[in-house]
């Protein structure tokens, strides 16, 4: 597994590389002029020029490309343009609260989905299945950014219990976790219905009914532990759109995260910013894939890796 691992993570290296020079040439295109925001909207047109000789942007495009991935191997994400900060102190500020929010929505959803899941595969066809089905279908197509909205107008204000801006006490991440995790919820309720009825069709659970063993010993060691192996991929996947996902519930509840900062950073130009944090979500999702690769020799000790 070691190996395997080793070899990913070498493997890792040039898909970063591609996709941090498109992200860079997509930078480059965006309107606006970077110097002017470093230098202040106010600033003279001598002090808009020497801002950008000391950003760099007289050079050409690829010699800016080259210094800042010279950077980013040191640890040098660079400058923000609106404080003069180092980029990586603004995204450490704002990755704790991002992570916390995505781990708080993961769980609940997770559990939730899993328990509708396995629940609406056993009441396969009744009452019980169309209802659940029902609400999976509905947390779906709820619009993420609606939901916030409606716990905000009928939940928070109402009550005054939690806060409907920002993370002031450890109640505010209720109202976030819930509307983050509401559309995962529902995706894994559907994906673990199929997953274990699918499972439960197989030969060997039959053969495993047919030999006199316990429906509650099948159901759970040889149709759960099976249809799980599906299950974690779509946990992986999930997982990483609710760190890139979170960039709307943090922008309704005015959350101080990693979305938000990419949401303000957009406003502003702020170009390191930007590209920071597209990378930081890029490299999350090829992290979380190699994980969820490695969880499948975990769960079944038959797959081995290569």
């Amino acid at each position: 597994m070691l190996t395997y691992f080793a070899r990913r993570m070498l493997e890792m290296i040039p898909v970063l590389l591609a996709i941090s020079l498109l992200v860079f040439g997509f930078i480059k295109l965006l309107p606006g002029d970077p110097a002017r925001i470093y230098a202040g909207d106010d600033a003279s047109r001598e002090a808009v020029a020497a801002a950008r000789a000391h950003l760099g942007l007289n050079d050409p495009l690829p010699q800016q490309y080259l210094h800042w991935l010279a950077g980013a191997f040191k640890g040098d994400l660079g400058t923000t343009y609106r404080t003069q900060q180092p980029v990586s102190r603004v995204i450490s500020a704002a990755f704790m609260p991002t992570l916390w929010l995505a781990l708080a929505g993961f769980i609940w959803s997770v559990l939730l989905g899993l328990l509708i899941g396995v629940i609406s595969a056993l009441k396969r066809g009744k009452w019980q299945d169309w209802a659940l089905m029902s609400m999976a279908v509905g947390g779906i197509s709820m619009p993420t950014f609606w939901l916030g909205l409606l716990l905000i107008q009928f939940v928070a204000m109402p009550f005054g219990i939690f806060s409907v801006s920002g993370f002031n006490q450890p109640a505010d991440i209720i109202l976030p976790a819930l509307t983050l995790g509401a559309s995962v919820a529902a995706v894994m309720a559907r994906f673990t219905r199929s997953a274990f009825l699918e499972v439960a069709q197989e030969d060997y659970v039959r053969t495993a009914r047919s030999k006199g063993l316990r429906n509650r010993l099948v159901t759970w060691k040889h149709v759960m532990r099976n249809a799980l192996i599906p299950v974690i991929t779509m946990l992986g996947l999930q997982f990483g759109f609710l760190l890139g996902g979170s960039i709307i519930v943090e922008s309704v509840f005015s959350w101080p995260g990693l979305g938000w900062l990419l949401i303000e950073s957009i406003k502003t130009q702020d170009q390191p910013v930007i590209q920071a944090l597209v990378m930081l979500f890029v490299f999350e999702f090829i992290l979380i894939n190699l994980l969820v690769d490695l969880l499948y020799a975990v769960v079944n000790p038959a797959i081995r890796l290569r």
